[in-house]
């Protein structure tokens, strides 16, 4: 069985982070790769896949001949000042694109705009995807808008985005991030991270499915983070709150209208069976696509007492949630509709190279 994890991330080296980003503390990491860093914050380097010859060596150790890299949530640029915002996303751009040419065979990459800067956020579109031949856009959740305020990314503001990413027909990774910005809380206990980035998905799939963005951008592949897993929860509260205040959903599409589109997919992300049933219940098996969410100890990772990657999937086909042939699809076929549609010749020859 061929696998292709969906959802994994990868640092440079350090020598390979321009020394700008270090000397205005956007993001660097320490020369003995101990830390990564922005501004006050740090964040230990958890496993040695975090970088790319260690990557290899964990993908063939897991039997994982293929792998999505987004880029990485530090570098979203939410509330950077424009010039910065476009040096450093250039450069993450730049360094997911080398990562793809020079092993297109293991890796397919995203790359990532800032929705403040509509006009800059177009350009890069147009360059990565005509100059690096990149196919996956990857935007988080809520962005700072030019007036301060967190915006869901499913929003009229952003709908060039969505337009010309549909024109060129991407696959979309929406991912959660930046949510101690967002939320005013005490940082304890992880809750961010277990709790609000969770939050932050369902409330952005909540717009995204409302205003009819699947049917509007019909050749745009959406695949949402971590299963949006409150998302799949929160189905029946929201077809409540719609139909008890219709009032508040004036040309809004009803909750259940979105439910097992064909260009809405989901990872699998979700650490617990139970939680997957559910996503395949409400969104059916063809749109699942195996994601591990590699290196972070969050991802399924051998280095997590009790974990392994691509867990909850066997625990799925174990408890007959899922068949075998359903499990291969998730690790395969699923994946490869999201990333390319329908147009499938040329992905499957870079993976025949592997």
């Amino acid at each position: 069985m061929i696998k292709i994890n969906g959802h994994g991330h990868l640092l440079p080296y350090p020598e390979q982070i321009p020394s700008f980003m270090k000397e205005q503390k956007i993001f660097w990491l320490d020369a003995d790769r101990k830390f990564m860093r922005q501004g006050d914050w740090k964040r230990p380097v958890t496993d040695p896949s975090f970088f790319l010859n260690e990557k290899l060596e964990w993908m063939d150790k897991n039997d994982i001949q293929h792998e999505v890299v987004l880029n990485l949530s530090q570098l979203y640029c939410n509330g950077f000042k424009r010039q910065q915002a476009k040096d450093v996303m250039r450069f993450q751009n730049d360094f997911n694109a080398e990562v793809q040419h020079t092993h297109p065979s293991k890796f397919s990459c995203g790359f990532v705009v800032q929705a403040a800067y509509i006009d800059d956020a177009l350009e890069e579109i147009e360059r990565c995807v005509n100059e690096h031949q990149l196919s996956l856009l990857c935007l988080p959740t809520h962005f700072l808008n030019s007036e301060g305020q967190w915006t869901s990314t499913a929003h009229p503001s952003v709908e060039p985005i969505f337009e010309l990413a549909n024109k060129h027909k991407l696959a979309l990774e929406i991912h959660p991030y930046d949510g101690p910005k967002m939320i005013h809380l005490q940082d304890q206990f992880w809750r961010f991270h277990l709790v609000w980035m969770c939050a932050q998905t369902a409330d952005t799939y909540h717009f995204y499915t409302l205003l009819d963005y699947a049917n509007k951008y019909p050749d745009l592949r959406v695949c949402f983070a971590h299963g949006n897993q409150f998302g799949q929860v929160n189905v029946g509260r929201r077809i409540q709150g719609f139909k008890g205040r219709p009032d508040l959903f004036e040309g809004a599409r009803h909750p259940n209208d979105s439910l097992q589109l064909s260009n809405l997919f989901f990872d699998t992300l979700v650490h617990d069976v139970y939680s997957f049933r559910l996503l395949v219940d409400r969104q059916g098996s063809s749109q699942i696509v195996a994601g591990l969410d590699d290196p972070y100890p969050l991802g399924e990772m051998e280095s997590v007492p009790d974990c392994y990657p691509g867990q909850v999937i066997d625990e799925a086909v174990a408890k007959g949630f899922i068949s075998e042939s359903e499990k291969q699809n998730i690790w395969y076929n699923n994946v490869i509709n999201w990333l390319v549609g329908t147009d499938k010749t040329t992905f499957i020859k870079r993976l025949e190279n592997s």
